[in-house]
């Protein structure tokens, strides 16, 4: 057994396992190092396990150093899901190993892993109160998913329906962009550079779809999504003014649920929201169940666990402030700022 990292020429052989092996996520795919080292110029190391010339387990991890938001080492950073993906025990205990050396040698803070189950490992810290996500099964029968939408959400797509709302299938993330970055400025929240939309459209391909929602042939609202085995991943959406009104960010998502149920996808993954938040209430509201995310932490002696979200008090200045810049300034400004939350 012995413990690499991944270059371009095992990049096949560790999508191959990452596509078999159960513990494994989108999030798990070889084209997160090159989109996170292309997009944000973060060191990654995406280690592999590999026994008798077979892969038995991978660990992609990104190094984020930043003097406002200090120093991690992530599985895995910009995404909901990481941690070990493994096929056997020892497996999974040479890639911790090696993960604790590397983040001892890095000097972080701490070392997180994302994974959706929680390990126990002595001496790491769980945080369960903050994360939650959603998912539920696609029924085959479109008609079916829209009775299963609770009556006041489904009343809302109707409305959309009503309204005339159309969607399409976007080739780029232009769109997109302009849609995503106005609604997470009216959030306080720095937006990403539409270079990192470029990089994962580029990246993932087929598996990775924008589509948008038109009204009268205007764009008024988008969702980039990713889509794995039997899933599909809504994952960065947002829309204009306009979309409330026109319940554009209901019908965004029915019309999601409804691609993806016509092309044979199961499940519908409705992505991490933080506890507390609206974000939270509106998958509720569609009949979604809360599941924790338990991320884990190894700390430095003397690191506290990082508390970087818009719940905490000490950023409601910030967010406050965010909300008033003009479109142009948050965009110009917010990249910088996004790159090192991770």
């Amino acid at each position: 057994m012995a413990v690499k990292e991944l270059d371009d020429k095992s990049s096949a052989a560790w999508d191959s396992f990452v596509a078999a092996c159960p513990e494994a996520t989108f999030f798990h795919r070889a084209g997160w190092k090159r989109v996170i080292e292309n997009s944000f110029r973060h060191r990654t190391y995406f280690l592999y396990v590999e026994r008798d010339g077979a892969i038995e387990g991978v660990l992609p991890l990104a190094h984020v150093k930043s003097a406002l938001f200090g120093n991690a080492l992530t599985s895995t950073a910009f995404c909901v899901c990481g941690g070990p993906a493994t096929v056997s025990a020892d497996a999974r205990e040479a890639l911790v190993e090696a993960a604790c050396q590397l983040a001892d040698r890095l000097k972080v803070d701490h070392l997180e892993f994302r994974a959706a189950q929680p390990s126990g490992r002595p001496g790491w810290v769980a945080k369960t109160d903050l994360y939650v996500t959603f998912r539920k099964p696609i029924d085959p029968d479109v008609e079916k998913n829209m009775l299963a939408i609770p009556r006041k959400q489904r009343a809302m797509v109707r409305k959309g329906i009503k309204l005339g709302l159309t969607s399409a299938i976007d080739a780029d993330v232009a769109r997109l962009h302009r849609l995503y970055a106005e609604s997470v400025r009216n959030l306080g929240t720095p937006v990403f550079s539409r270079a990192y939309f470029a990089n994962l459209k580029q990246e993932f391909g087929d598996a990775c779809e924008v589509l948008t929602v038109l009204h009268q042939g205007r764009p008024v609202s988008a969702v980039l999504n990713f889509y794995f085995r039997d899933q599909v991943l809504p994952y960065y959406g947002g829309g204009g003014a306009p979309a409330r009104n026109l319940a554009a960010n209901d019908f965004m998502y029915w019309e999601v649920m409804r691609r993806a149920a016509e092309r044979g996808y199961r499940v519908f993954d409705f992505g991490r929201s933080k506890r507390g938040t609206g974000a939270y209430d509106f998958k509720r509201f569609w009949g979604f169940e809360p599941q924790a995310l338990p991320y884990e932490y190894r700390l430095r002696p003397g690191a506290k666990l990082p508390d970087i979200n818009p719940l905490n008090p000490k950023y409601r200045l910030f967010i406050a402030v965010w909300r008033l810049l003009p479109l142009a300034l948050a965009n110009l400004l917010g990249p910088p700022i996004v790159r090192n939350l991770g």
